[in-house]
């Protein structure tokens, strides 16, 4: 590719005026010469006025565009009729093409008088403004389409292909405090973009690049709300923003020790490019920190990364990455979904949780006289009522079976039930098969440590742990209607 053809051409007033007035007298504008650094003298293609000579020569020195200096960096020679480059002087760039206006020998032209004043200068000035004009029109049109010389409503333009949008004087705004980790040295860099999270799920995002200097313990740092929290919404108490939703290495903890205020300006175009960079950098297809960004911002934590090139114990199949994560299990299928947008095409990203499954069998009493689909009704009711019993639970919180029975028998049309079995499960993080059967965490309750025997089952006298290796995991249900069975109970009276 010609490098001459791909950088946006911007002329100058006076370049402008200069080339106009060389080609109304009759002379010759912009003649083409390629620069080669071995050669310093180049014959010019007409005869040029021995008197008047070149007129002017423009090209690229050092990769920006300049206008050279007769006498200074080059001389014409009329006797060779050629331009001579200074060694002293400033040299186009090697390999480059300079271009040369000059006022040819004989020159049939009726016009002459190009001097400050005349008729011809006056009118080639007032056309070669508005050229200029047209010049500069094209130049910002140019400048807008990038992020980092686009500005205001270009700017937002630009960012809207990431789906970035400024945030206006209604998103509240505020100083929130990081403070150093025990044990950690030197500079800790807190990124533009830095996600937060307030008690009441509240998401906040810093707008300004700061940097934890060695010996500091804590740092103020401007954040706003995030768009889907506008006005009041976004107006937290002192000491609310308290969660890191994007972890930093070196940060133990943040605050906010004043209240947000609604915001005295929009979004600065600074803070913007900023922000629009913070989202670009994470934007990548199947890298591990694009499953890392749509994982926290789906409120997931992502725990382990087994990937190709991960170390030892973390490696997975070429063409494949599996991400554990910490979600509550009515969270995972929305996770699952991003992460699958986010993949890159043909490679399998897999998404586990530190979840224990549990399926509980059912046999339900059901008082008579309804229809075929009213019992099927009934058991699609028991899976609901379970399945929002263990959605109440919190990770590492034990499956009561008397609870889970409760559950069952409070169905409406429900008489009596019997839990016959209760398969568990736990699943595998490293991606690699399905989840494992350990029926070791079915525990009695009546005889504290003893496994679960079918008396317990169906006394609910027996919990499912969800602690392993001492860490705590979350319950999960796994439960259909083919695994609730009905049974017609005796008539009333």
């Amino acid at each position: 590719m010609n490098g001459d053809t791909v950088t946006l051409v911007h002329r100058p007033f006076g370049d402008l005026v200069d080339d106009i007035l060389t080609s109304v007298v009759g002379g010759v504008v912009n003649e083409p010469v390629r620069f080669d650094l071995k050669v310093l003298t180049y014959a010019l293609a007409e005869p040029a006025d021995p008197v008047s000579g070149v007129r002017g020569i423009t090209g690229t020195a050092s990769g920006v565009p300049r206008t050279f200096l007769a006498r200074i960096d080059f001389v014409h020679s009329a006797a060779t009729n050629s331009v001579v480059w200074l060694e002293d002087g400033t040299l186009p760039d090697d390999d480059t093409t300079f271009y040369v206006d000059y006022f040819r020998a004989e020159s049939r032209s009726p016009l002459s008088d190009i001097n400050v004043g005349s008729v011809t200068r006056t009118l080639t000035e007032a056309v070669g403004r508005e050229i200029a004009t047209v010049y500069e029109q094209i130049n910002l049109a140019y400048l807008s389409a990038f992020v980092d010389t686009a500005t205001g409503r270009s700017l937002d333009f630009v960012v809207a292909i990431l789906d970035v949008t400024r945030k206006t004087a209604e998103l509240a705004e505020g100083l929130v405090t990081f403070f150093r980790a025990d044990g950690v040295d030197g500079a800790v860099t807190i990124p533009v973009g830095t996600r937060l999270v307030a008690t009441g799920g509240q998401v906040f995002v810093t707008s300004q690049l700061r940097t934890l200097q060695a010996g500091q313990v804590r740092i103020d740092v401007p954040a706003r709300a995030d768009v889907a929290f506008a006005g009041e919404d976004g107006i937290v108490a002192a000491g609310t923003i308290s969660e890191q939703a994007q972890p930093i290495a070196g940060i133990a903890r943040v605050s906010n020790l004043d209240p947000t205020l609604r915001a005295a300006a929009d979004e600065s175009d600074d803070e913007l490019r900023a922000r629009a960079k913070a989202v670009l950098r994470s934007l990548g297809k199947a890298t591990l920190a694009a499953l890392e960004r749509v994982i926290r911002e789906g409120r997931g934590t992502p725990v382990e990364f087994f990937d190709p090139n991960g170390p030892a114990g973390h490696r997975s199949e070429p063409g494949t990455v599996t991400v554990v994560v910490d979600a509550e299990p009515e969270r995972l299928p929305s996770l699952v979904a991003a992460v699958h947008d986010t993949r890159a095409a043909g490679v399998l990203a897999t998404l586990v949780a530190r979840y224990v499954f549990i399926t509980p069998r059912v046999l339900a009493t059901i008082r008579p006289g309804l229809s075929g689909p009213g019992q099927a009704q009934v058991r699609a009711d028991v899976v609901a009522a379970v399945g929002a019993y263990v959605d109440g639970l919190t990770r590492g919180q034990v499956a009561d079976g008397a609870a889970l029975l409760e559950a069952i028998t409070g169905v409406d049309d429900v008489a009596a039930a019997v839990v016959k079995d209760v398969v568990v499960a736990r699943a595998d993080l490293t991606g690699a098969q399905a989840p494992v059967p350990d029926r070791s965490l079915l525990r009695s309750t009546s005889a504290p440590g003893a496994p679960a025997s079918d008396a317990d089952l169906e006394a609910g006298t027996y919990e499912v742990s969800a602690t392993l290796d001492g860490d705590p995991w979350w319950i999960a249900l796994a439960m259909s209607v083919d695994d609730v069975l009905v049974e017609v109970g005796d008539a009333e009276g």
